[in-house]
């Protein structure tokens, strides 16, 4: 009989490539979705799908219990959100309601793993330094602090084996954040803010989902954290000079004064208040986009988890651009 797995946010760009993983791995995999949710992209697969009350602790532990699911991975979550409240409810409440009802069932969930985000913990100021799993949280954004905020509150349920994951800027087919810039560069524009030297880190979708997924079955590892990356730094500049030629493109760089993007970003925060939307580009995100350094030492996820990074970012871009090219995004 096949184990039995619940993955949240199963309709996501990262939930879609969870479920190929899990799959792999012979388990029998139920998608929670929201009833709105689009799973067209979803429907080829042999999943089942279930609609969890991330508000309801005692509706959840119901489902729990008569689903009777071995393992959860809760991808669920949001990248844009109003406000702080509405950030910290959708990431840091409804991942505490989830484990909290986990926590009161009878035993049967051998591991839940939790995808926060590096955001988390925020990036360094200094250059050539190291973000560890010891280094001190100080997000830079509400998206950030919500998550910083969902580890924290989870950390107080002691009774259920949990995993967390930090991954950082995650790229791949379906993406559709980093996914602008490559529209930009298809266009022939490559442009950046300011002029400030950075350190970049990326992680492949796919081996992201493959770490989650085998998390799981990391029987003696449990209530410990791991910041997730490819190993590798890169500069500012890396992204588009090996996308440039998968796209056959030549661009014009240009370097957008970091004032002038803060007035088009709250531009568009008042703009997108009327549509009741966020818009992409805000004066937060520009925290992140302009932060000097996001290089993560993964030694701890290498040794107690068996992370063996299969993508660096030429490798996983190569078979990225092939996937928008043929789905017809580029």
């Amino acid at each position: 009989m096949k184990e039995r797995v619940l993955i949240t946010g199963a309709s996501g760009f990262v939930g879609f490539h969870l479920i190929e993983a899990a799959l792999a791995k012979n388990l029998e995999v139920y998608a929670a979705v929201r009833k709105s949710s689009n799973v067209a992209h979803l429907q080829h697969l042999p999943v089942q799908f279930t609609y969890p009350d991330f508000n309801n602790i005692e509706a959840l532990k119901q489902e729990l219990e008569d689903k009777k699911y071995n393992y959860i991975i809760h991808a669920a979550g949001t990248t844009k959100a109003k406000s702080q409240d509405e950030y910290n409810h959708i990431n840091a409440d409804y991942t505490f309601n989830l484990v909290s009802a986990a926590s009161q069932t009878s035993g049967f969930i051998k591991k839940i793993v939790f995808l926060s985000s590096l955001a988390a913990i925020g990036p360094l100021n200094q250059e050539n330094k190291l973000i560890t799993e010891n280094t001190t949280p100080l997000p830079v954004t509400a998206y950030g602090r919500s998550k910083l905020l969902a580890e924290q509150k989870i950390s107080a349920i002691k009774n259920v084996p949990l995993i967390t994951l930090r991954p950082t800027a995650v790229y791949g087919p379906r993406d559709k954040d980093i996914f602008i810039l490559f529209k930009a560069i298809n266009r022939g524009l490559e442009p950046y803010i300011g002029r400030i030297k950075q350190q970049l880190s990326f992680v492949y979708v796919k081996d992201l989902a493959g770490l989650a997924v085998n998390a799981i079955f990391a029987v003696a590892v449990q209530n410990q954290a791991y910041n997730i990356t490819d190993g590798n730094s890169y500069s500012r500049y890396d992204l588009a000079n090996l996308s440039k030629p998968l796209l056959y493109k030549k661009t014009f760089k240009f370097h957008l004064p970091l004032g002038a993007v803060k007035v088009l970003a709250l531009a568009l925060e008042k703009t997108y208040s009327f549509l009741n939307k966020t818009p992409a580009l805000n004066r937060e995100k520009l925290n992140e986009l302009t932060a000097a350094n996001w290089i993560c030492d993964i030694e701890k996820a290498r040794m107690e988890l068996g992370f063996k990074p299969v993508y660096n970012l030429q490798k996983g871009l190569e078979e990225t651009m092939q996937w928008y090219k043929q789905e017809k995004w580029l």
